[in-house]
């Protein structure tokens, strides 16, 4: 109704705090919809204040992330998901497994680094972040994580083993928590995409890989 009050008086721009957080998750997310056709039917700009991130994706065409009351980075939901400028944004977006590094070697096309977490040397072709000091932080979006019995066959994939910790069903995915034979915890999430009968759960033995090109380093 406060919305449909404040239509009536054509404004260019609404100012909207937290204007789903009352509603149950189902309905937040229809709401989303409902909010998206609006703004495009009627052409007003919507400022959305809010501190739900799938929210702040979901509805915005551009995002502007705010620490201690300055912006910190302004910018498309992809362009801020995918490439964070700060440790902050990357995890304030989203969850996200975060392990310190090392610069081995550093040059215009190539970085070369050591992690630990994630198995020791690692190349990176055309990193998108400028890096700046020889000790950073590496980033790897659960769903980056692909997650198998088998060890991968490709011998050129990095990868790391371990074991399912905790473990969460939730229908169309699967989430795991799984501790390395390095001690870490990475989290992994898994698109259910089919219904199999040998499936992963507490205490199984795994491997943990990724693209090269999913890795984000940022400065520590």
């Amino acid at each position: 109704m406060a919305l449909a009050r404040s239509l009536i008086k054509e404004p260019k721009v609404l100012l909207l705090d937290e204007p789903l957080a009352a509603l149950d998750k189902k309905l937040r997310q229809s709401t989303q919809f409902e909010l998206m056709d609006i703004q495009e039917e009627l052409g007003v700009t919507f400022v959305i204040v809010t501190h739900d991130q799938e929210e702040a994706m979901t509805l915005s065409d551009r995002i502007a992330v705010m620490e201690e009351g300055e912006f910190v980075q302004i910018g498309t939901p992809n362009s801020i998901y995918e490439h964070p400028k700060s440790k902050f944004v990357a995890d304030f977006i989203g969850n996200i497994n975060m392990f310190d590094a090392k610069v081995i070697s550093s040059e215009e096309q190539e970085l070369n680094i050591t992690c630990k977490a994630l198995g020791g040397n690692i190349v990176m072709q055309n990193p998108s972040q400028a890096i700046h000091t020889k000790d950073l932080s590496v980033a790897l979006r659960p769903e980056k994580v692909i997650i198998d019995k088998q060890k991968p066959s490709n011998e050129n994939i990095d990868y790391v083993s371990g074991v399912v910790e905790d473990f969460g069903y939730f229908g169309n995915l699967s989430i795991f928590r799984v501790r390395t034979t390095t001690g870490d915890i990475i989290q992994v999430s898994k698109q259910n995409r089919v219904r199999i009968e040998d499936t992963i759960t507490w205490e199984d033995q795994v491997y943990l890989s990724w693209e090269p090109e999913s890795l984000i380093v940022l400065d520590k």
